[in-house]
């Protein structure tokens, strides 16, 4: 017995020696770059331009009901007064009427192009809450501090910094080695098929193969993920496929007043209840596990400890990680129930119901393995089951090892040079989805600033962007036209 408690400890004091040799050698991947390029920027044009951006009111609309392009026809307009160097240097063309690609030619064919991307179009405001709104949705005011409007966050900021930077660049003189394409989608927010899909369509038939795409996605979060005191830049570089489920059960209906012992309500309201009991497993892996490995040397001695050594205590992390909705989404494919219909009378038995369940698919899963995991959770064959058009795939996982990544983690290094960097998986869908095959680096990032209360406002009340922000938008992007280039 002796000899055995003696080999147990043994045992442990090396298994101890381990974790904290992991944790000592889990070293920062930080960088410290030398000062961005000076670019002189007069403040209030820049702001006053993005201002009569969100002034524009280019809301997307569903293309099988409604167009809106005499909105966009007013944009692609302003643009082309605001930035007049880019509409005489650069050559434009129109796509599925009111999409924009540009191209900057470089002076070298034999470089691929980089591609930098944004969408013109914005959510809607609803009518109930544009009271609400401290100052008007589409009112584009410059009041403490902000610029607020529909547009602000996502994505007119995108746009309009992108063309502030190509603008300043091209008044410096300024030739790129390597050809810039920039590529504004008018219809993002139902899913980018007639924009960024056809963009994509032309340059894949151009035969064009890209260095990298940058589209927007992540951001500069402030006081938001726990143990960092720093803002932390999250470069995106995955996404989670989207699936939306229906979910339908028809019975016999008849009168409230001889009710059956099961009802078409009562068995989808089972089959949501089932769904939210049987949750996707969690993974640490791809880019949630390359996040940890950028921030973890950054966080306290125990989080470090705990996340340079998880071949022995992942289980127990990603227990831990999943208390925070924020974490939890991206360790695991989701399932939100988003619409519930039945019934049209308070003493009739609906003849049937149905429930919608969206999906955000966490990279490894696929559509297809999604739906044998609802079918299994909900296990009973009267509820039907019908994915809704149009289901997407998860991303690939972009190589944080390459240049390209090294690149975007200088860029924010020069312009953001308190954030840390990491990179991260976006649980929503961007345009850059559309690009899939052309480049195998694709990253999601704009340099806003998120604290705890500002993720709500996206698609949400008081839509705002910072002036020290923005600024940094369009420092942002001529810095990475600039390193992008040999």
């Amino acid at each position: 017995m002796k000899r055995l408690a003696l080999s147990i400890t043994a045992l442990f004091a090396v298994v101890l020696a381990l974790l904290i040799i992991r944790a000592l050698t889990f070293k920062s991947r930080q960088i410290h770059p030398p000062p961005a390029a000076k670019l002189q920027l007069d403040r209030n044009a820049i702001l006053r331009r993005l201002s009569e951006a969100i002034r524009i009111q280019t809301v997307s609309v569903d293309p099988a009901t409604a167009s809106n392009t005499d909105a966009f026809r007013d944009f692609h307009a302003f643009l082309a007064k605001a930035f007049p160097r880019v509409h005489a240097q650069l050559t434009k063309e129109v796509i599925s009427r009111d999409s924009l690609l540009y191209a900057w030619k470089g002076k070298d064919d034999r470089l691929k192009p980089i591609l930098l991307m944004a969408h013109m179009d914005v959510v809607p405001v609803d009518p109930a809450t544009a009271k609400s709104w401290t100052h008007g949705p589409f009112s584009g005011e410059l009041a403490e501090g902000y610029v607020w409007g529909r547009g602000a966050m996502d994505d007119k900021s995108g746009t309009l910094a992108i063309l502030e930077a190509v603008e300043h660049l091209l008044a410096e003189g300024i030739q790129p080695a390597r050809t810039v394409y920039l590529a504004f989608g008018h219809d993002e927010e139902t899913g980018g098929h007639a924009g960024a899909a056809k963009i994509a369509g032309l340059l894949r038939a151009r035969g064009v193969a890209l260095e990298f795409v940058l589209d927007e996605g992540m951001n500069i979060l402030s006081g938001i993920l726990p143990g960092i005191a720093a803002p932390v830049a999250l470069i995106g570089i995955a996404e989670k496929g989207y699936l939306s489920l229906q979910l339908t059960v028809e019975t016999a209906g008849g009168h409230s007043s001889l009710p059956p012992p099961e009802s078409a309500i009562g068995i989808v309201s089972r089959a949501l209840q089932s769904l939210e009991r049987t949750p996707f497993p969690s993974r640490l892996g791809g880019a949630a596990r390359q996040m940890f490995q950028f921030l973890g040397p950054e966080m306290p001695w125990f989080t470090r400890l705990a996340l340079a050594n998880l071949w022995l205590v992942d289980p127990l992390v990603r227990k831990q990680l999943a208390k925070s909705p924020l974490i939890n989404a991206a360790i695991r494919t989701t399932v939100a129930p988003t619409i519930f219909n039945a019934g049209i009378k308070e003493n009739i038995l609906p003849s049937s119901a149905t429930a919608v369940v969206n999906l955000r698919l966490l990279p490894g899963d696929s559509v297809a393995s999604a739906v044998a995991h609802v079918r299994r959770a909900i296990a009973d064959p009267r509820v039907k089951i019908t994915p809704l058009p149009v289901p997407l795939e998860p991303s690939a996982v972009s190589d944080v090892g390459s240049p390209n990544f090294a690149l975007m983690q200088r860029t924010i290094g020069q312009t953001a040079p308190t954030a840390l960097v990491a990179p991260a998986l976006l649980v929503a869908a961007t345009d850059s989805q559309h690009y899939t095959g052309l480049s195998r680096d694709i990253f999601r990032f704009l340099p806003i600033t998120l604290g705890p209360e500002d993720a709500k406002r996206y698609h949400g009340i008081d839509e705002r962007i910072s002036f020290e922000d923005y600024e940094r938008c369009v420092r942002f992007y001529a810095q990475l036209i600039r390193n992008s280039q040999p």
